[in-house]
Parts: structure tokens; sequence; C-alpha cells
């Protein structure tokens, strides 16, 4: 039995000094002042009380904590990076409760370049990950906005997506193992890096997405992948945004299933974009009724090889396929990076856009997916919908794997008080349904969405859900309130 378990074990009266005694007085934070960043969440909109925050620095720790809140009755509220959209991370006003900070636990623990498998800490910051497999020649394709704050814990929490699912996948699908704190205590590891293990119930997948409502999970195992030798960067004026799903599919054949990004930015959102940021410039001339950010990539030394103009051989087949692409109607107009500067910039206009959003004025963001064939469907009767109950809208998004990020904003934020927010959400909600598309895509549930969850996921799932809550955490400790509506 380690020190810190022992502790746990010990009783005390005060809860508190039970905490400072296995962490240590310096990582328990009680204090208004010292509490005030974790106890609200990135956007502002979502705000708790807690006990204390505590930071442990080992797992270990972490099972003695998680003990010692189950014997006082005190339910414990995981936090990565406090980056969430959802309020997933942060406490409520309900429920006496600690924020668990594992940003302590930021060790890459194993590099393994025979079996191209990492092992890292749940504390450890998205960006350090990319760029210590970049210095193996390496790649960890997960990315998005908040990489720089971000953590592998939320990430996992919320099985998290990005710009790059089209072509690696979410988080679940880059994860070969976990190690976790059960709502018991107990401590799974399932850290080998296996490719293969059809030995029971996958614990890890069952975890990843469950937002710390089944457990705690403090380290995992990654795959990292080649890192490209070569790419194209390009933004492209599409005719529609079924073209673009046909260019997508057109590159994806002809590159091998190169393609690791595919983002929707339209004119209203790149007219957002140069009023948030006026150094930000539309790579474009003239209106973009389907703007999308495109980039492919290849470890393929024969398609890094160049030619006498100093082409790579991939961006010539990427450009004789837009080439054709446009001769047939499909492209209106596109520019390609010549210099990583350029690629920098492009990549800087579509991680710009939430502040844009934000800037613009009140909103409310939707987080949807749709099977491909169905996006423009609903892009087109939403759109229409929303105009006529006094919306503008700004919708960018993944459009290579169905995930828009669909924002119903109005620059009148004394305006917006008065717009039909419910009956927008509710023909929205309801188009969704009718498509086949899902109210939730990469940014989790959390408290935002309990009530959606409760009115539309099926009744059946729903009680399953709650099944599995129940069994592994009988007393509901594990961040209670969150992603599972225990009410019908």
């Amino acid at each position: 039995m380690s020190e810190a378990e022992r502790i746990a074990e010990i009783p005390s009266v005060d809860f508190v000094d039970s905490l400072s005694r296995i962490v240590g007085g310096n990582h328990v934070f009680t204090d208004p002042a010292d509490m005030s960043g974790y106890v609200t969440d990135w956007t502002g909109q979502y705000s708790g009380t807690a006990i204390a925050v505590v930071r442990p620095s080992d797992v270990s720790q972490v099972s003695a904590i998680v003990k010692l809140c189950g014997s006082a009755g005190i339910a414990i509220v995981p936090q990565g990076g406090n980056t969430g959209l959802a309020g997933g991370g942060v406490p409520s006003t309900s429920t006496p409760s600690i924020v668990m900070s594992l940003s302590r636990m930021n060790t890459i623990r194993h590099f393994d370049e025979a079996g191209r498998t990492v092992v890292v800490e749940a504390g450890v910051v998205l960006e350090v990950l990319q760029e210590h497999a970049l210095k193996r020649d390496l790649l960890f394709p997960l990315t998005f906005g908040a990489k720089g704050s971000c953590t592998i814990g939320g990430n996992l929490a919320t099985n998290a997506g990005g710009s790059n699912v089209v072509r690696y996948g979410n988080t679940r699908e880059l994860c070969l193992g976990i190690e976790a704190v059960m709502p018991d205590g107990s401590i799974i590891n399932t850290l080998h890096g296996l490719r293969k293990d059809n030995t029971g119930y996958d614990l890890k997948d069952l975890l990843i997405g469950a937002e710390g409502t089944l457990g705690i999970i403090t380290a995992a195992v990654f795959k990292v992948f080649p890192r490209p030798l070569t790419r194209v960067t390009a933004f492209l004026s599409m005719a529609s945004v079924d073209a673009a799903l046909c260019t997508l599919n057109r590159i994806q054949d002809r590159t091998g299933q190169s393609v690791e990004a595919f983002e929707y930015v339209p004119q209203p959102v790149l007219t957002a974009i140069e009023k948030a940021f006026p150094d930000i410039k539309s790579p474009l001339q003239g209106a973009v009724e389907t703007g999308v950010l495109l980039e492919v990539g290849s470890s393929r030394v024969s398609d890094a090889k160049t030619d006498d103009t100093g082409s790579t051989h991939l961006t010539t087949e990427v450009l004789t396929i837009l080439e054709e692409l446009m001769e047939a109607g499909d492209i209106v107009d596109a520019v390609i990076a010549q210099s990583e500067q350029q690629r920098s910039d492009l990549w800087r206009l579509r991680e710009s856009v939430l502040e844009s959003i934000m800037e613009y004025g009140a909103s409310y963001h939707f987080d949807i997916s749709l099977p491909l064939a169905n996006i423009s469907a609903f892009l087109e009767a939403m759109d229409a919908t929303a105009t006529e109950l006094g919306f503008e809208t700004l919708t960018i998004g993944h459009l290579g794997d169905g995930n828009l990020h669909y924002a119903l904003v109005s620059p009148d934020r004394d305006k917006w008080q008065s717009l039909p927010l419910d009956q927008a959400k509710h023909k929205a909600f309801e188009l969704l349904k009718s498509l086949n598309g899902s109210f939730s895509a990469e940014h989790g549930i959390g408290q935002s969405k309990l009530d959606v969850m409760r009115a539309l996921k099926q009744p059946e799932q729903l009680n399953s859900m709650r099944a599995i809550k129940r069994a592994l955490d009988p007393q509901n400790l594990m961040n209670p309130g969150r992603l599972v509506p225990m009410t019908e």
C-alpha cells in the first residue's frame, strides 16, 4: 500500500486537511481567488463552487483522493485544460464537490519507436505531445485550435475530434489503452500498447468519452504515425456543398486517402473573421459561397520528389485534380499555399473562427454531425428557418467527417433576448432526427446538453447508460450531473 493510499484510509474530521496530507498543502486550494480559474469554464457561461481544488501528481494520489471522497460523500469533478465548451469540467452549485486538476500529471512516460506508440499522462498539453512526436520524425495527428492549452485527459474524456479526423479518426481511434482510477479507487492499467486484445469488455472505450462520469483517466497509450514528407494546402471556392463532397472523394481516390483536412469556411464566416481580425484577409478575391480549406499529406518519398519546376509529385497530382474539377465547374477558384508561411496563414484563418463568432455578437452554437449526403439538405432547410426567425447564421465544420459547428447569431446583443431561440433549436433537432444526424459530435454533453439528451436520445440507450453509471458509480460521485441525465 502506498503512503497516499494509507493516508486516505485514516479517518479525519477535516476533509481538506486529509487532501493536503495526500498531495501536499501547496497543491490544495481553498481560497476563492486561487480557485476562480478552476470553477468557471472557458466560455464564462458555466460556473460553480467547490470545497477545494486538488492537484495530484500520480495515480496513487488520484486513487487515494477518490477513496477519501467516497468515504466522505464528496463528488469529484476531473479537469484538464478547462477548454471545454459544454460545461463538463467545472463544478455545479448543487453538489458538494472538489475539482481534481490533473495538470501536475504531465509526464511523457515512454516512446516506443518500434511499435510507434507513446505513453502519456493526462495532464500533458496536446501541443507538447505533438512536438515530442515531431522530434522523432513522427506525427501525433489530433489537432484543433485549443491545442496549446487543452490536455490529453480532457481530449480522452470528451473523445475530442478536430480537423484531422477525416484521415486519423477521433481520440478514441488513436488510443490503444489507458490507466484509470475507478469510482471505488481501484486502478486499471491497459498501457501495454497492443493492437489486438480481445479479452472481454473494452473498458478503455467505455471510459473514453464518458466525461469523467465512470472513472478518471490518468494516462494513455496512443498510436503515432509517419510524419508527412510533403503537404499540399489550398483554399477552394466551391460551387456548392455537394460539389465540395464530390471533390473530397475525387482527391481521396487519386491520392490514396491522403486528405488530412477538409474544412468548411463559407463567406459569412470569412467576413466575421476579417471583422474580428483585420490583419486576416480572405485568401480569394470575391465572394466565396462554399469555402474549403484542403490539406493533403503524404509520407511517401516518391510524392515528395520534385520536378524541374520545384513542384513535388503530390502537388502536381493535386493541381491536376483541381484543374479537372474547375473545368467541370465544381471548383470556382482556388489558391495553393506556396510556402510554410502561407500554409500557416490559412490555418490561422481557420483557427480564428470561434473567437470571431464570439466577437460577432450573441450566439448559440450547435455541434452536430450528419451523413455527408445529408449536409446540404440540413443547411438549406435550417438556414431558411433561421432567417425567417430573425437569426443570422455562421457555420463552419469538419466537412470531411460530417461535423458542423452551426451558430445562430445576432450582432445586436439586445435584440437577441427577444429572438425565438427555443423554436430555432426545436427545428434544428427535428431536422437532425429526420436526416439521421447527431446533436453532439465532438464537444461532449457536459451540462449544456442534458435536456437534449433526455429528450432526443433513444430511451433504451439512456437506460443502458444509466445502468452502467449506477453499477460502476453507485454513490454518483464521479462528475455527477454531467453527460447522463439520471432522471427521466
